[in-house]
């Protein structure tokens, strides 16, 4: 594999001045980073990564240009003198690898979680608790003053550009929108005076930084939101934007209101591109199409149609830093492949957490994550080929220990395997045939089939039990019934479902094997086009906010998911993704109960007791989802013995967990 594999990809792009190596922009990402100043050098060795990678060009996450702009509280923002000097510390990072990076100015609107939030209007956002004030003319001609002195102190600080944030439903997208700009003055109402923030922040900061300065504009193509802008207005404002003096505009997909998946893992590879595209052949500056493309070869297609000039991808830079150099020099094989999970990034920042990555640990954490070689190789077992295993195995080899990986099954992966059975989770075979191609790289020494004894382990220097976990099986009467089916027979394939299914557990497991029974083929992943229908989004956009009636397929079968807990079911499910799950079962028709009884399972089905209520459920299988318990029978309390992952831990499956208990574990031996 090589750059001839991805010749459009690696088309230089001059822009002003600069000329970009190729046509991959490494998209905003919050990582929490940013708030603080003593994490400074800290992003600058997370940015110099990305640009040793070879990302064309990278975009910083959102830094506001004043308090009202926060995301939270103390959250990043530059308006003084005195705070370029540690953005200095990226940009120098960043030019010594030969890459460019623009700082993005990012202001939340009614989004910021603090009471200093600020809106075209009083209306306050369904995902905040604030409610924002009202600005006047006078403190709208002020917010733009603080845009262009972030872009001149982002000048000073030898950034080769900015992005201006006007999507995702923040301040400048709420201006824009007549969803949230009803004004009857000259910044509301017509499009003309909803665009007239927008276009004066373009045109004074063009003028106060000059031709060479990159100014990127994230426009709102799709906002996925009720009486939003309509394709015909978001044309025009792209129009008004080149002329006002942007060099790139970056397209932005639904709102965080929207109740529309748009980076999740279950939406097709390059979902959106085809939003771009409607824009493209208006507009001569370079497009930039993002969300959901995670591989060079997708990369390659869109650009190769004419969809779009760049392609930006943020998340698979966590998940490989080397992802565009690996892609031009390399084996694709070696790329870490991002899948979408949400698990360490958006999750973690939604819950003011450090962001991380799933498959890559170190991301964010690139100064605590280091690996060097050893200096005395020992032999090393590892029992497991789960997540856990698999990353303490390939993190041991590598750095020169001879590793040999025990496995029971006839392949690696472990519980990940039935993950990747999941409808909408395809992508996370990936992660299993990564560490496939490490596991021959290193040159670990795998045995399939092979359940480890004591006496296999007795020679070895150090030993690792990642020996997983098994199905809890609770204690119901009837549940050696022929009814019953463990989650891990379902999944794997070697047991089927009737068309009646009552679902014991409603946490993570629980929903993924509801979605699992509701579709005929879980194996046939959605088309864009089915995607669309599912949601409800117009591919013209001429609705305004390019929605339309969903299209509701009942599920394939009768499904009850069922708790023994009063709260709402899902309650534990991902921050940012729990409510996809949620509403696509939601949708299926899928039948919940909580504070469920369960009384025993018989030829007449379960017998369950709800509210005192004593009652049937007539189905033709019980799915056991009720978590998990650790596998540890060859654990030894003995100081060359290590225990990780889900043996250490039977939560549920928490493979974020396990990579990274694996990865420090190897780091450390």
């Amino acid at each position: 594999m090589s750059a001839q594999n991805y010749p459009h990809v690696f088309e230089p792009l001059t822009v002003g001045n600069k000329t970009i190596k190729n046509r991959v922009l490494m998209g905003s990402m919050h990582t929490g980073l940013e708030d603080r100043a003593k994490n400074y050098p800290k992003l600058a060795e997370y940015f110099r990564q990305r640009a040793a990678g070879e990302a064309g060009i990278m975009v910083t996450g959102g830094i506001a240009p004043n308090i009202s702009g926060w995301v939270g509280p103390f959250s990043g923002f530059l308006k003084y003198g005195f705070q370029v000097k540690r953005h200095r510390l990226i940009t120098e990072a960043v030019h010594q690898e030969g890459s460019l990076i623009c700082m993005q100015i990012l202001h939340s609107g009614r989004y910021g979680y603090h009471p200093f939030n600020v809106s075209a209007t009083d209306k306050q956002s369904p995902i905040t608790p604030f409610k924002p004030k009202k600005l006047s003319e006078r403190k709208i001609h002020k917010q733009i003053r603080d845009f262009v002195n972030c872009a001149k102190l982002a000048q000073k600080a030898n950034y080769d550009g900015v992005e201006i944030m006007g999507s995702e439903g923040y301040l400048i997208n709420q201006f824009i929108s007549p969803r949230t700009n009803d004004r009857d003055d000259d910044w509301g109402g017509s499009f003309d005076n909803r665009t007239r923030f927008a276009l004066e922040i373009v045109r004074q900061t063009r003028a106060a930084v000059g031709q060479d300065f990159i100014l990127i504009f994230r426009l709102s193509m799709l906002e996925l939101v009720n009486n939003g802008s309509s394709i015909d207005e978001v044309i025009k404002l792209a129009k008004a934007l080149e002329q006002a003096g942007v060099s790139i505009i970056n397209t932005g997909i639904g709102w965080h209101e929207a109740r529309v998946p748009t980076i999740a893992t279950m939406v097709p590879r390059a979902g959106f591109a085809w939003v771009t595209e409607l824009i493209k052949k208006e507009v001569k500056v370079p497009l930039v199409t993002t969300n959901r493309i995670n591989h060079p070869q997708v990369a390659e297609d869109i650009i190769a149609s004419g969809k779009a000039d760049m392609v930006s991808m943020a998340r698979p830079f966590l998940a490989d830093p080397d992802l565009v150099k690996k892609s031009r020099s390399g084996d694709v094989r070696d790329i870490n492949i991002c899948i979408g999970c949400n698990q360490a990034c958006l999750d973690h920042v939604f819950k003011n957490k450090m962001a991380s990555c799933l498959v890559n640990p170190a991301a964010c954490h690139e100064t605590e994550f280091i690996s060097q070689p050893v200096k005395t190789s020992k032999n090393i077992a590892v029992v497991g080929a789960g997540m856990a295993g698999l990353s303490c195995s390939t993190t041991l080899a590598e750095r020169g220990h001879q590793v040999t990986l025990f496995e029971a099954a006839a392949q690696i992966g472990g519980q990940f395997n039935l993950a990747a059975a999941i409808p909408g989770k395809e992508e996370f075979v990936h992660t299993i045939s990564y560490f496939t191609h490490l596991l021959d790289k290193h040159g670990v020494k795998l045995k399939l089939n092979h359940k480890a004894t004591e006496a296999d382990l007795s020679d070895f220097d150090e030993v690792v039990i990642a020996s997983g976990v098994t199905p809890r099986v609770p204690g119901i009467e009837g549940i050696d019934h022929d009814k019953v089916i463990l989650y891990h027979d379902l999944l794997s394939g070697r047991k089927k479902a009737g068309k009646k299914v009552a679902v014991i557990g409603a946490g993570g497991i629980g929903f993924d094997v509801s979605e699992y029974l509701s579709v005929d083929d879980p194996s046939k992943a959605q088309t864009i086009d089915e995607f669309c229908a599912e949601w409800g989004i117009d591919q013209s956009i001429e609705s305004p906010g390019g929605l339309i009636k969903a299209h509701d397929d009942p599920a394939a079968r009768d499904i009850y998911m069922l708790q023994r807990k009063t709260s709402k079911p899902g309650k534990g499910l991902g921050k940012t993704t729990g409510w996809i799950h949620r509403l696509s079962l939601k949708k299926k028709g899928v039948k919940t109960l909580t504070g469920v009884q369960y009384d025993k399972i018989d030829d007449r089905g379960l017998h369950i007791t709800v509210k005192e209520k004593p009652q049937i459920l007539d189905v033709d299988h019980v799915i056991i989802c009720a978590g998990q318990v650790s596998n540890k029978a060859l654990y030894q309390d003995r100081d060359n013995y290590h225990i990780i992952g889900g043996a250490d831990l039977a939560a549920e499956l928490d493979a974020k967990r396990a990579i990274k208990q694996g990865t420090l574990l190897g780091q450390k031996l």
